[in-house]
């Protein structure tokens, strides 16, 4: 369909979404209907800048033509392949993903970063024979029953408590809460080395090399959330690698997958060998997937995609933080993972911003967060500077929360 949309088509397909939707996502008052690169378009024609990415996934851009041939080469040819068989898609991606990180050889393919995340936490319960998992306040790890329990947020946990049993929460970047917390029947620690949803926080060196000695001494795993910081974002293929950590559990997904569903476990040598039927999934590792994560990784690869973030990152970080007004509290991020504190709500800004053609998503109440896809140049970059020195002059009108 040609755009714009006709009026009445858009409010039809809206009312649909709204009539049908199950009622869990909180929408803004845009239907986007098509993305090249990092630019999205709404069924009005409007074209918008994209700094949400698919809350990060987009990180080779949007519909990116080497994963688009990818998928249509990979699906004219074989879609689904149980792992109960072997397949070659499949096992190109886990060499290529097992010979990322040395020491890091084994992999555990899923569709989801919660899925990575409950693969994770059952390997190490496994491997130590201990139940206990510490993970970080603030953290954020998805919203399955055992991820759901090592999540901090308390909005999200509240609906569905009893969790999971023996999961602790100890303060971010404090290192001697989790020497209290950590003790003889601790499986695992679980950190992001950059907290998202918590507020866009970086770990300190000091704090993540402290939990990794922590993890050593007490016979515990160091599990690394890289879900929404891995795949180039910050500056390096995974975060941990800023800090020289060698985490025994990495949980991936977002970017991998450059849009298509998919989740990863990588798996070091202090974790026991696993057996059949330990755990599964039936679409895990699937050729389709396979073959769009191994495009991305091709992609990151050859346009050097975590050096343009690292070197665009610092350059945006540095210009938030030298346009921002006085509604501004703080800028924080690694690479393109940028968070802006502001002393009000999030929601007015990301709407102030949507206006003029930037789209941001919140992490947490007060935080604007930009996710841009890693081929963001500095003249995009320019524009996004642009805008916000505009909304953070002052406290835009807010006449109803934004998403």
């Amino acid at each position: 369909m040609q755009l714009p949309w006709p009026p009445e088509t858009l409010r039809e397909w809206m009312q649909a979404e709204a009539r049908h939707d199950s009622g869990v996502y909180a929408k803004r008052d845009l239907m986007l209907v098509r993305g090249q690169g990092t630019r999205v378009w709404d069924a009005q024609g409007r074209e918008y800048l994209d700094c949400v990415g698919g809350h990060g996934v987009a990180v080779v851009g949007h519909s990116h033509p080497a994963v688009v041939a990818a998928l249509e080469a990979q699906a004219r040819r074989l879609m689904i392949c149980p792992g109960s068989f072997y397949n070659d898609t499949r096992a190109r991606l886990l060499q290529r993903l097992g010979t990322l990180v040395p020491g890091l050889e084994r992999v555990f393919l899923a569709n989801s970063g919660t899925e990575a995340v409950e693969a994770a936490l059952k390997f190490a319960r496994y491997s130590t024979g201990r139940p206990k998992i510490v993970a970080a306040k603030r953290g954020f790890h998805g919203r399955t029953l055992g991820a759901l329990s090592a999540t901090w947020k308390r909005a999200y946990r509240q609906p569905f408590e009893p969790l999971v049993p023996e999961f602790e929460h100890a303060t971010f970047n404090k290192l001697d809460a989790w020497e209290q917390a950590v003790d003889d029947r601790t499986a695992a620690l679980l950190v992001e080395v950059v907290q998202g949803e918590g507020g866009v926080h970086p770990a300190s060196a000091e704090f993540l090399t402290g939990l990794q000695r922590l993890a050593r001494e007490r016979g515990a795993l160091l599990i690394v959330d890289e879900i929404q910081t891995g795949m180039g974002r910050t500056g390096k293929m995974f975060a941990f690698q800023h800090y020289g950590l060698e985490p025994d559990l990495v949980t991936l997904a977002k970017g991998l997958g450059g849009g298509v569903p998919i989740g990863a476990v990588l798996i070091g040598p202090r974790v026991r060998a696993l057996k059949p039927g330990l755990h599964g999934s039936t679409f895990g590792g699937n050729p389709l997937a396979a073959a769009a994560a191994l495009a991305v990784l091709d992609i990151l690869e050859r346009e050097d995609l975590p050096a343009r973030a690292a070197e665009v990152g610092a350059y945006l970080r540095q210009g938030l933080a030298r346009v921002s007004g006085p509604v501004v509290r703080a800028v924080r991020g690694l690479g393109l993972m940028i968070g802006v504190e502001v002393r009000q709500k999030a929601a007015p800004y990301l709407r102030a911003l949507a206006e003029r053609g930037i789209l941001a998503l919140p992490a947490g109440m007060n935080v604007v967060r930009f996710l841009p896809p890693l081929t963001l140049t500095r003249a995009e970059a320019d524009r996004i500077l642009e805008a916000w020195a505009e909304v953070s002059q002052a406290p835009p009108a807010a006449p109803s929360e934004t998403g």
